[in-house]
């Protein structure tokens, strides 16, 4: 099965658990965290996750759906975007 890398940004008001929340939602859907970098400035989180949804039992925009509904209720915003897009809207 070939890897479906996604790119996965968290972005909001700093607070305890969004972290984990994310984590847990991606594991529970059997995906794989490739990489992951936060930062916290001014009391704002930013997260950046690679991450591989092949083996998820759910679609990519079922994923996506779920993790937007989290970051509803978890006060941020997550974007779901497959890498191919990502790289395409941010090459130089």
């Amino acid at each position: 099965m070939e890897m479906q890398r996604t790119i996965i940004t968290v972005v909001g008001k700093d607070a305890v658990g969004i972290i984990a929340r994310v984590c847990t939602c991606l594991s529970e859907n059997n995906c794989n965290i490739l990489d992951i970098s936060q930062t916290i400035t001014g009391g704002y989180f930013n997260m950046m996750m690679v991450v591989d949804l092949s083996n998820s039992s759910k679609q990519f925009m079922e994923m996506r759906k779920e993790l937007h509904d989290l970051g509803e209720k978890i006060g941020v915003e997550i974007h779901v975007q497959s890498e191919e897009i990502f790289n395409k809207m941010h090459r130089i």
